[in-house]
């Protein structure tokens, strides 16, 4: 289970070719696996709020695991041009965004922060968005540093911790992306 690698998918922000955030999540999926990252599993998809708290609008967040021969730096260059290519740009830390990916876990390696990426991503542990999708997909994936369990991750939540599952789409990846014939 700790073999796997697992991206974490969110957006806040409508992107203008879609009609939803979910439906633009499935395409950054389906656009994962034109690019050579083929998808595994993916999770449930879950709304929260922006993290730190503040008036941006709530997110919708998933993950999916994926099978890429690429080193974790090439993965990472590879996904923020999925991300660019979404619309996405970077201006200050925690903006809303079109779409954010992120390697959440990388075949149980563990990095510094002197690596780009660090491994696993530094504030997987602080996520409900992110462990609730990962258990979906792994229930018995533990954290490669921590050893913790991924239930035990979820329960070491503040109670105050506010997510939502959403019922799953019609389209692709439980979304509501159908890819154009």
């Amino acid at each position: 289970l700790n073999k796997m690698i697992i991206i974490g998918l969110g957006a806040n922000l409508e992107c203008p070719k879609f009609t939803s955030l979910r439906e633009a999540c499935g395409a950054a999926m389906d656009e994962m696996g034109n690019r050579g990252l083929k998808i595994n599993a993916y999770s449930a998809w879950y709304q929260s709020p922006p993290w730190p708290p503040s008036e941006q609008p709530w997110y919708v967040n998933g993950a999916c695991s994926i099978t890429t021969d690429m080193a974790p730096n090439q993965l990472l260059n590879e996904i923020l041009l999925i991300e660019k290519k979404f619309g996405r740009e970077r201006s200050v830390k925690n903006a809303a965004r079109t779409l954010d990916l992120d390697i959440l876990t990388y075949r149980g390696v563990i990095s510094n922060a002197a690596s780009d990426p660090i491994l696993p991503h530094p504030r997987l542990l602080e996520r409900a968005f992110a462990l609730y999708p990962i258990r979906d997909i792994a229930p018995d994936w533990y954290h490669p540093a921590t050893g913790a369990f991924i239930d035990e991750l979820i329960s070491a939540l503040p109670n105050s911790t506010e997510i939502r599952k959403m019922p799953k789409g019609k389209g692709a990846y439980g979304t509501e992306w159908v890819a154009p014939e």
